[in-house]
């Protein structure tokens, strides 16, 4: 199984960041042929304020986002992890990653279970849940034989829904992100290689890079597609760009048989 990263600058210019999604996918189809690509987290509109973020969101399945990822994931026959947008239902937001089939069609949606409310080194404050509402199920889908689990950034930081995940058949976790600079630096490769090793799965943490918000907030980017030994495999650098990667997913079964952590847990 192939997989491909992108990594983006998105920013409060919808209609300019569907145009550069559709680019980066366009030129991994041609240039990887990939069996999976992954978008980051909010790729469609990375931007401040409730009614600003409610007003760039969408209702499923309409809305630009979702029929251009459909469209894509169609016409390329690959399928597409869309990264997340902010999904409309009623008077709820929710910070949704929407998963497109070969075919088109859906495959898969998971609402965010974890929002990211904090006061983070540096002075910057996040409220996520002033404009998202949570998520509340565990969702997997499949990539040919391939069960894959599905997570959104302040995730990581959970390792119970992961083990539910792997638990649920997922040899493949991925996990769309806006990760901050500051906590990026010092907590992104250590959890993501953490929920790997725990895991035992593959890995594919895609994140956004550079600033937003008029350069007052800043991404920290380092995609990357780590091992179920904990290996990093594949990453992008600090800007825009794409990673791929093969995964050996007899690896997957390999590490486990060698380290069956999955059967001696007690609690």
């Amino acid at each position: 199984m192939k997989v491909s990263l992108v990594q983006m600058n998105s920013r409060e210019d919808k209609s300019q960041n569907l145009k550069e999604a559709a680019r980066l996918v366009e030129e991994t189809v041609k240039s990887e042929a990939p069996d999976l690509i992954v978008l980051p987290e909010y790729y469609a509109f990375l931007g401040e304020g409730r009614s600003n973020i409610h007003d760039n969101g969408e209702t499923f399945p309409d809305g630009e986002a979702y029929s251009l990822m459909s469209g894509l994931a169609a016409r390329h026959g690959v399928t597409i992890h869309a990264g997340s947008v902010v999904e409309k239902e009623g008077n709820a937001h929710y910070n949704t990653t929407v998963v497109f089939g070969p075919d088109g069609k859906e495959l898969a949606r998971y609402r965010k279970m974890h929002l990211f409310d904090i006061d983070a080194p540096g002075g910057t404050s996040y409220r996520e849940s002033d404009t998202i509402s949570r998520g509340e199920e565990i969702v997997t889908y499949k990539v040919g034989d391939t069960t894959v689990g599905c997570a959104i950034c302040y995730d990581i930081r959970f390792p119970e829904l992961f083990r539910k995940l792997r638990d649920a058949g997922a040899d493949v976790i991925v996990l769309p992100a806006a990760f901050t600079l500051m906590t990026g630096k010092d907590h992104w490769e250590v959890l993501a290689r953490a929920r790997a090793i725990e895991t035992q799965t593959y890995f594919l943490a895609v994140g956004q890079a550079l600033s937003h918000a008029d350069g007052k907030k800043w991404c920290w980017g380092h995609s990357m597609v780590i091992d179920p030994w904990g290996h990093i495999v594949a990453q992008c650098s600090d800007g825009v760009g794409t990673t791929s990667a093969r995964l050996d997913l007899g690896y997957v079964g390999r590490v486990r048989a060698d380290v069956p952590v999955a059967q001696h847990h007690v609690i």
